[in-house]
């Protein structure tokens, strides 16, 4: 049985679970941007680009910096000194095999 769920709904819907990704995201400092790329095929600078062309759509003039900051929760050079870290040669490697296009 598919449940029928009318258009705002589904946005509204759509909307909270972005929003629990992004706090996830926030929370698992641990996860480096490399190992989403390579797992999933996008990191939080891929989120804040596509926030950033949502906003840009619909003529709300939103840069790349501004974007970063809603979705990382803190200005993106603050969010990399405290808490990137050195890739190893095997996730570079394996990074330069599978990146995606986009």
């Amino acid at each position: 049985m598919t449940t029928q769920i009318d258009p705002q709904t589904q946005i509204e819907l759509e909307a909270a679970a972005f929003r629990r990704l992004v706090d996830h995201l926030r929370t698992r400092t641990d996860v480096q941007n490399i190992d989403l790329m390579n797992l999933g095929g996008f990191c939080r600078n891929c989120l804040s680009k596509w926030y950033q062309e949502a906003a840009n759509e619909r003529d709300i003039a939103l840069d790349k910096a501004e974007a970063r900051a809603i979705i990382y929760g803190m200005p993106y050079e603050e969010w990399r000194a405290q808490y990137q870290t050195d890739a190893s040669q095997a996730k570079l490697d394996a990074f330069e095999q599978n990146k995606p296009d986009h």
